[in-house]
């Protein structure tokens, strides 16, 4: 038992961490092509530059 937890919860933990990191990843890699997206629509509208 370490810090109060058996060993098969520890593995749980590190399962959980190593499946969520690439998810993490992924999302953001999406978002931030969401957001360029809606900027070059928003740049053409209407004349602004911005």
């Amino acid at each position: 038992m370490f810090l109060g937890l058996e060993w098969y919860w520890w593995l749980v933990m590190i399962a959980a961490l190593i499946i969520s990191i690439p998810l993490k990843i992924s999302f953001l890699k999406w978002r931030s092509k969401q957001k360029q997206g809606k900027k070059k629509e928003l740049s053409g509208k209407w004349g602004n530059d911005e």
